[in-house]
């Protein structure tokens, strides 16, 4: 369903934005700056990144703020092109990656129900038709002629998973959106993820909550640093990741105490 081959991902941290005459000098008379300039003005977010997901698998990926997740799940739905290696995805993707991404800013709720489920393929006489059910889910009804960016992030999540989720997508890729909104939204929004679930969806779900990966995924794939660490059953993976974490939280504790 989804194969993942050799993925590297480099990205130009944009150093010499702040580009000036003065800055032109200093590089022409001095060729040892701009080397280091031009050598520390990128990085590897991925590197050599190989992973395989079978039809109908929940897989959920694992790892330290920074360690490449959001930017594979962008690699994998097609919003980023890979450095070097390839994505094959068989199947119709419905991406839940960053909160109002495909939404006018300023469109209202109405109005970007349409467009958002344009954009993720959804006929206009489907929306029509899934339109009330939509409204009922993101129990937004009463916000409906507002403007998107006066939502709360909450608000935002709720449209975007309500319209995501109108017809059973073959892969669903989320990234923490689980987690924003009130408690009784993310309580209904697990439940339909279970049914997409059953279902035969597959899914491919960040979250830094290993509760929550290890209720809803069977397969977990630990990266750190743009590597793979680890991939294998989400019970073991998961437990492997918290004694991991625990550890640097510790020894980095102990750092900071010796410091003082």
């Amino acid at each position: 369903m989804i194969y993942v081959n050799h993925v590297s991902m480099k990205f130009n941290l944009g150093i010499e934005k702040g580009f000036s005459l003065k800055q032109a000098f200093v590089n022409f008379f001095d060729p040892k700056i701009r080397k280091k300039r031009e050598k520390k003005s990128y990085f590897w977010a991925l590197n050599d990144i190989s992973f395989h997901i079978e039809s109908g698998e929940v897989v959920g990926l694992i790892g330290s703020n920074g360690a490449g997740k959001s930017t594979l799940l962008k690699v994998v739905s097609g919003v980023l092109k890979p450095t070097k290696g390839n994505v094959q995805v068989n199947g119709v993707i419905s991406p839940m990656i960053e909160l109002g991404a495909g939404f006018d800013q300023d469109l209202t709720a109405r109005e970007n129900i349409f467009l958002n489920g344009a954009i993720l393929g959804y006929s206009k006489e489907l929306l029509e038709e899934k339109y009330e059910e939509i409204v009922e889910f993101s129990e937004l009804r009463d916000f409906l002629d507002v403007p998107v960016k006066n939502f709360s992030s909450g608000m935002v999540a709720k449209l975007a998973f309500s319209i995501a989720t109108i017809v059973n997508p073959e892969i669903l890729i989320v990234d923490e959106i689980l987690s924003v909104g009130d408690i009784k939204f993310q309580e209904k929004s697990k439940n339909k993820m279970m049914e997409l679930i059953k279902g035969g969806t597959t899914v491919l779900y960040v979250s830094h909550s290993i509760e929550s990966i290890k209720e809803l995924c069977t397969k977990v794939i630990w990266i750190e640093h743009g590597t793979i660490v680890k991939i294998g059953a989400a019970d073991k993976i998961c437990e492997e990741y918290y004694k991991a974490q625990l550890g640097k939280d510790y020894k980095e504790e102990t750092t900071k105490k010796s410091k003082k």
